[in-house]
């Protein structure tokens, strides 16, 4: 053993040995409990940077802390290999996406590996590898005859920058989520969708039942939010102009109808052209929709301007037959409900600015007093009433009911007639999958005008690989291709074409982990018994921005293999940590400002150990990490943590080098101990509780950090009382101490921690070790022995537990005998304590 520390030497001997012996290929022969611990696959755009970093090493010390407890632990990784900035670079650089992807795979491979994380790579998969994504093809084939995906022509939103369409999760808030500075349009498209409404029930029960003990809370208010439950009913209102024609609307609170002062519809509606053949003023209504409509769905929905327009047609109010006008208007959406509404503005604040600005008449009919009453003849002025209430006397046969009841009875009367329906809408909306980019899976789809079919490509035939010799130079490579989209239908044998769109790459990350599993699979995705084996996912780390995208799409693809049969459980993931950001000097690490940390300078300059080990202690895994990087007067730069890191490896292996001899000699724990051993022991013992708790409860592995430290400090003091001793007892107990903190360095620093439990005499690699197990006796904090006065005067002392309240340490200090005995014929005034430091009980 080198005196000095020298971690790359160290690294290099470790990753070679992991890698010559597949330290961390998985058993998985039924001998051992199994855990599934998996970080979100990157994309490979080329360098890994600290938060890369971050998440993986907060996944690696799970993992490893799991083996040391005695699991088969699967902790795989691949690569989320298609997508948009492949693309680019081919068209920037002339370069093939292919070559381009595959050589940054491999770059940041050798990063990983360099990090030493424990990774069985035996399991590697490569989203754009024909033979993975010939089963995204397989399963959306499927999907189609099941009726899961489906074809229709919608309003979808465009990223023009992205130059493809959005999935609504992709454009929360109106921008694209590649493109934070830039508003998504609305276009009509063509496209294809997974019909994840399906679902919308089973997603929100997850949130309340399964997922709500092992998922941050903010991350499942999110998805609840967005999938947005509401519970109300549809109503048609027909239009007076042309009474075939009905403008469906959607309310919770169907008890304010008879309050209608108009119906609103979106100006991208489906009836809009039929509405603008009818109306009186139609060039004045169509120049209004194309103004809306051209405007970015972050402009109408920031807008706080009202704008709208009257068409000149009339609805009829299906409760009272009352002519309502038609309007439209720019805060209507067609996305959201029926795309149409009714305007209540006595009873909805929105539809009440919207009315006083048009001069639109405002009826009051719920009431928070009964109708009788001298208040009912009020009149609103300012601000509308959105309690719930009782029904005004101009309200039909609803009169005088609960809003609660009104609700239920209308509804009944609704349905009765024939005009309306109780029902539950969402906010969520089907998946639009289609991309109209060519770095992705193509849509195994094959489109016939002969026979007037869109029908599936014959199995025998996936996958439908991408053609080598695209021109990415053109707008739409597939399209243009001249062989690509040349095929026979499958049904009445005339030319046909194939689908030029590709699929979003959130189908690729649906399921890659399933893969995992069963990753060299030829005949199916994944063999079924495998994949029970090792799912759900025990514990997923990833980024919180994922929350309505990626984790609620894998949710719901998830509930879809299951009625494929594939599998037979609804959620995949157990348990998720959604990691803290780590930025620079106060600002977000970014290309574009030029603040990104290079982990490979920092490996370089202080080893992997301790980059790993500085980055793990800077904060706990949720809470963000601000990285400071100090430059000095040359320009070059330097990382305080990591190198203090550094310095606190190479203590530790200063220690271990001290006492690796006499180490080396003893077996055993002590049967007596001096009493700096005595310390000692309790030390190791309560470090090894602690460390233990930070694992088990919450994951605090910046704790576990602190601890390592704290019993290095204790280790250095037995060092410093026992010098050069070879007195078996104290030998065993450093030995016992540095075992402890070997082990509880493993998961945060495994290079050093294998090389160090070597030295202790260990034969086999800490991959098959086990975490110390730790004696609670030894392990609780020693009493302390606190001084009890009467009047002031000290007259006894009493040992207590460290953590006594302050109400049990006053009993404990009365109940003592010499007390009693002091102050039995006496009155006991007051008693004061001073915490964990003196008692003094005040008589007379």
């Amino acid at each position: 053993m080198h005196e000095k520390y020298q971690p790359h030497v160290v690294e290099e001997k470790w990753q070679r040995i992991w890698r010559e012996q597949n330290t961390f290929a998985v058993r998985d022969d039924g001998r051992r409990p199994r855990y599934y611990m998996l970080e979100m696959l990157p994309y490979p755009s080329g360098r890994i940077h600290l938060g890369h970093v971050r998440n993986y090493s907060i996944g690696d010390a799970v993992a490893w802390y799991k083996r040391l407890q005695g699991y088969d632990v699967l902790h795989p990784m691949g690569w989320d290999a298609f997508g948009l900035p492949a693309e680019n670079a081919a068209i920037k650089q002339g370069a093939r996406p292919d070559e381009w992807t595959y050589q940054n795979i491999a770059a940041m491979r050798a990063q990983l590996q360099r990090l030493g994380f424990s990774y069985d790579w035996s399991r590697e998969i490569a989203s754009c590898q024909p033979e993975y994504y010939r089963w995204n093809q397989w399963m959306f084939i499927q999907l189609f005859k099941k009726g899961l995906v489906y074809r229709k022509r919608a309003t979808v939103n465009w990223c023009p920058k992205c130059n493809t369409s959005l999935a609504n999760e992709q454009a929360e808030g109106g921008y694209c989520w590649r493109h934070p500075d830039t508003p998504v349009e609305q276009r009509e498209l063509e496209q294809w969708f997974v019909r994840q409404t399906h679902y919308a029930e089973e997603l929100l029960a997850g949130i309340e039942g399964p997922l709500k003990n092992g998922w941050p809370g903010h991350v499942l208010k999110r998805q609840h939010d967005w999938i947005g439950r509401s519970e109300g009913a549809e109503v048609d209102f027909a239009l007076s102009e042309a009474p075939a024609i009905t403008v469906r609307i959607f309310t919770t609170r169907l008890d304010t109808i008879y309050g209608a002062n108009a119906v609103i519809v979106a100006p991208e509606h489906p009836l809009m052209e039929q509405l603008l053949e009818r109306s009186p003023v139609r060039s004045q209504v169509a120049a209004f929709v194309a103004r809306i409509t051209a405007q970015s769905l972050r402009e109408r929905t920031e807008s706080r301007e009202k704008e709208g327009v009257e068409t000149g047609l009339h609805a009829i109010n299906p409760f009272n037959g009352e002519r309502l006008p038609v309007w439209t208007a720019n805060f209507v959406l067609a996305q959201y409900g029926t795309g149409a509404l009714m305007s209540v503005p006595a009873h909805d604040e929105r539809d009440f600015e919207f009315s006083r600005k048009y001069g639109l008449p405002i009826r009051r009919v719920v009431w928070d007093t009964t109708p009788s009453d001298p208040q009912s003849t009020l009149k609103i002025s300012t601000v509308p009433f959105m309690d719930e209430g009782v029904l005004g006397s101009d309200c039909g046969p609803f009169s005088g009911l609960t809003s609660a009841a009104a609700r239920q009875a209308m509804a009944h009367h609704a349905e009765t007639h024939g005009f309306g329906k109780r029902t539950v809408v969402y906010r969520l909306r089907d998946w639009g999958i289609s991309r109209q980019r060519a770095w992705g899976t193509p849509i195994p789809m094959i489109h016939c005008d002969a026979c007037g079919t869109i029908s599936p490509e014959k199995e025998e035939n996936l996958p439908i690989t991408l053609p080598p010799d695209l021109d990415f130079s053109v707008g739409a490579p597939l399209a243009t291709h001249p062989t690509f989209t040349k095929v026979t239908c499958p049904n009445c044998g005339a030319p046909a074409r194939r689908d030029t769109d590709t699929m979003d790459t959130f189908v690729d990350s649906n399921w890659y982990y399933f893969r995992y599993c069963d990753p060299h699979n030829d005949r199916c995705p994944f063999d079924r018994e495998i994949v029970q084996r090792w799912l759900p996912v025990d514990f997923y780390i990833g980024g919180d921005e994922h929350a309505v995208m990626h984790l609620i799409y894998t949710r719901a693809w998830t509930m879809m293999m299951r009625d494929l049969g594939l599998i037979d459980f609804g959620e995949p993931i157990r348990r998720l940590l959604t990691q803290g950001m780590v930025i620079l000097n106060g600002a977000k690490m970014s290309k574009s400002r030029g603040n990104i940390v290079d982990p490979d300078d920092m490996i370089r300059r202080y080893g992997a150990d301790a980059t790993r080990l500085s980055i793990l202690f800077a904060a706990p895994p949720e809470r963000e990490v601000d990285w400071k990087r100090v430059t000095d007067e040359y320009g070059a730069d330097d990382y305080p943590a990591a190198e203090g890191a550094m310095r606190y490896l190479a203590r530790v292996w200063r220690l271990v080098h001290r006492w690796r001899d006499r180490c080396r000699s003893v077996t055993g724990l002590p049967a007596t101990v001096s009493p700096a051993a005595e310390v000692t022991r309790r030390a190791t013992h309560r470090a090894l509780a602690r460390a233990t708790e930070a694992f088990e409860q919450g994951l605090r592995l910046n704790v576990v950090v602190a601890t390592c430290m704290e019993l290095t400090n204790d280790l250095y003091d037995f060092d410093t009382a026992v010098g050069e001793t070879t007195e078996t007892t104290d030998v065993q107990t450093m030995r016992e101490g540095l075992e402890a903190l070997v082990l509880m360095l493993t998961p945060l620093a495994p290079h050093i921690a294998e090389e160090l439990w070597q030295e202790l005499g260990h034969t086999t690699s800490l991959a098959q070790a086990r975490w110390m197990t730790y004696d609670p006796e030894l392990a609780r904090a020693p009493q302390l022995e606190i001084p009890v006065q009467v009047n002031g005067k000290l007259k006894s002392r009493i040992l207590v537990a460290p953590d006594l309240s302050d109400a049990d340490l006053e009993a404990a200090a009365l109940a003592d005998e010499r007390i009693r005995a002091l102050i039995t014929d006496k009155t006991v005034v007051k008693v004061i304590v001073v915490p964990k430091r003196l008692v003094n009980i005040v008589v007379r």
